[in-house]
């Protein structure tokens, strides 16, 4: 086992990661970027709404991005490699204020690999851009369909969906805002909730006076060829036409790794941080999908990237900062 010193560790390779890995990089810091490569749009053809870059798929996007950082000698990638746990050898904790945070002498050690080799490395920040986890709504063959006529994203992909009937399935409390957000690009919209109590008597009242449908039947099949979803098959026999829609998956953060730490958490799982980015631990940051508040469009949580990226310079050198 090597042991490697870096002054910036960070733990995911998608667009916040990866665009914080640019900025730090060329502020003359040594970073590692550790990318357990399970990205959660690994099922979407292609991505909408990043400036020069829209109808890209997302994994062109990480190969030109790992391409761009590869020209810094300063900037190391690993991929498929899990953090697996972090410490701090001094035994640091989230006694710290959001104030005292920016501690330039802050010290982690972190053990990372693969399974056939494990290395310990340690740096003087981390920086958590790992994401979210998403389970989507139990449906039989709704993977089939997933990322190629059924998105998560109405910002991203309701573009491509406008006019045309469809669908939104999901089971969480939100399913109204979310009905009503979709209706923007739609007239014709059904909504799903797959046996669940997802919505009230009054918000289904609520959605069906602006035109919109409702069904509560559990859905026994999505129809359709090649992923292009034509139609939705119901309990009770209904068949109900359609184009395409959106999912609501519940998503989940994976932060085991920093249970030796116990930075601040909130009630969805996401990391606290102040506006800077800073956690409630000395030296650790987040950006992203993984920190407050949740899932991004990929050019939002690139800007996350940059932006904690440069506090984290700030920080070091002990200079305030204006965001």
């Amino acid at each position: 086992m090597t042991e490697t010193a870096y002054d910036v560790l960070i733990i995911g390779g998608g667009p916040a990661g990866l665009s914080a890995a640019l900025n730090l990089g060329r502020s003359l810091m040594r970073v590692l970027v550790v990318d357990a490569d399970r990205p959660r749009n690994a099922a979407t053809l292609l991505s909408h709404g990043f400036l020069t870059r829209d109808g890209v798929p997302p994994h062109e996007l990480r190969r030109l991005a790992r391409e761009e950082l590869a020209a810094y000698p300063n900037i190391e990638v690993r991929t498929r490699t899990r953090v697996f746990s972090l410490r701090r050898p001094d035994g640091g904790s989230s006694d710290a204020t959001s104030s005292d945070a920016a501690s330039p002498d802050a010290v982690f050690v972190a053990d990372i690999g693969r399974r056939e080799a494990s290395d310990t490395v340690t740096a003087r920040a981390v920086l958590v851009a790992t994401g979210l986890r998403e389970t989507l709504p139990d449906v039989p063959n709704l993977r089939g369909f997933y990322g190629i006529s059924l998105f998560s994203c109405a910002a991203c992909d309701a573009w491509e969906l406008r006019d045309r009937r469809l669908a939104l399935i999901g089971e969480s409390d939100d399913l109204a805002d979310r009905a009503r957000l979709i209706a923007r690009w739609t007239e014709s919209l059904t909504v799903f909730t797959n046996g669940s109590d997802a919505l009230t008597t009054a918000e289904q009242t609520a959605l069906e006076a602006a035109g919109v449908s409702v069904q509560r039947h559990p859905i026994t099949e999505l129809v359709g060829e090649r992923g292009h979803l034509e139609a939705v098959r119901l309990s009770d026999g209904t068949t109900i036409a359609l184009d395409g829609g959106f999912v609501r998956p519940e998503w989940q953060t994976e932060l085991s790794f920093l249970d030796g730490i116990d930075p601040a958490i909130d009630g969805d799982g996401n990391l606290v941080t102040d506006r800077s980015g800073r956690t409630d631990v000395p030296g650790l940051y987040a950006a992203g999908d993984a920190a407050i508040p949740g899932p991004q469009q990929l050019i939002v949580a690139a800007g996350a990237g940059a932006r904690v990226a440069a506090v984290i310079v700030h920080d070091t050198v002990g200079v305030a900062t204006a965001h």
